[in-house]
């Protein structure tokens, strides 16, 4: 039996997929309160990735193959993190923490 090569496009949303089910899974084990904004956040995302197969529109906000723009991704890192009671943060998102390029 012959196996069909999957695209990049549909590995990229399988994987989404996969990540917003771990995420909504780990919110109701862990009887986390989710903010009105996290818990549209997470419906919208899965309502795109089911219709049209990716997230986000801009190709500027993410790589042409993936389903999820980079903060669509870390946004949804930090509320599965959330409910499994992980703290992340204490770096800066964006260049390093506080100097800016004047600085050097």
């Amino acid at each position: 039996m012959k196996r069909t090569q999957i695209d990049s496009r549909t590995l990229a949303k399988r994987a989404a997929v996969n990540a917003l089910r771990r995420a909504k899974r780990a919110v109701s084990r862990g009887g986390v309160d989710l903010s009105v904004w996290e818990g549209e956040f997470l419906d919208s995302i899965e309502t795109r990735l089911n219709t049209y197969g990716r997230a986000f529109a801009d190709p500027e906000k993410g790589a042409a193959g993936q389903a999820l723009s980079v903060l669509q991704g870390v946004k949804l890192k930090e509320i599965k993190a959330k409910a499994e009671g992980r703290k992340i943060g204490g770096k800066a998102r964006f260049g390093s923490a506080g100097k800016s390029a004047i600085d050097g």
